[in-house]
């Protein structure tokens, strides 16, 4: 690559996960050099599609001037688990919250990073009684505390979010439903190369339920077995 194109060295968390590996691509793609962090780096089995990229084997490299927070773990049902709350708790908020805390922590340590990127979910905004779709959301929705407690979900509430100088806002809720990839990952460039950007963004335009995504899957790969109570006719 062209000397003139490199842009700087920023690290991905969780980078073997499925919207952090199309960040990663993009990353490599814009020029960057990039750190991504995983559970196993021995595992090559589940990193064999990031060393397939372009540019990734002279390009992931020590992280320097930004950090792109990605990992958070998410449970499919929590609600079919014995102690649903309790489950929530102990797998989504203490792992996320700690594991957020501690990256800005190493984050805070480096002197020469200039910004730092958390990916959420849109659940944190759309989980709430005065829910209406023909009413976009922006930035100053949040989902409502009470409801999540009645439905049990992993959506995050505000006040568990806004902890740690509002920035755990920005976590990852358990949810069944999906949000398209290509969008997110360029919005996340856009905003760590915008100088004026800070705060909080919603860059989700529409969000799939299970039936929406079922369906999509049965038309792309017809020859793989579907649910059919998810499958529309």
């Amino acid at each position: 690559m062209d000397q003139d194109m490199f842009k700087g060295k920023l690290c991905v968390t969780g980078a073997s996960g499925y919207l952090a590996s199309w960040l990663v691509k993009r990353l490599l793609l814009s020029g960057y050099h990039v750190k991504g962090t995983v559970r196993d780096p021995g595992n090559q089995k589940k990193l064999a599609h990031l060393w397939q990229l372009e540019g990734a084997k002279e390009r992931l490299e020590l992280v320097k001037d930004g950090v792109f927070h990605t990992a958070s773990p998410v449970l499919g049902d929590p609600k079919a688990r014995p102690s649903p709350l309790t489950c929530i708790y102990a797998e989504i908020l203490d792992p996320a919250i700690k594991g957020t805390l501690n990256a800005l922590r190493s984050c805070k340590k480096n002197p020469l990073l200039t910004r730092v990127i958390l990916t959420s979910s849109s659940a944190t905004v759309r989980v709430r009684d005065d829910f209406d779709p023909n009413v976009p959301l922006d930035e100053s929705s949040w989902s409502s505390v009470e409801l999540c407690e009645r439905l049990q979900s992993g959506s995050l509430p505000r006040d568990l979010c806004s902890t740690a100088s509002d920035v755990l806002g920005l976590l990852r809720g358990a949810s069944d439903k999906f949000s398209w990839h290509g969008m997110m990952e360029g919005w996340a460039i856009y905003i760590y190369e915008e100088v004026n950007a800070h705060g909080r963004y919603l860059c989700s335009s529409r969000v799939l339920d299970n039936t929406d995504l079922v369906s999509f899957l049965a038309k792309r790969y017809p020859s793989l077995p579907s649910p059919v109570a998810h499958t529309k006719h």
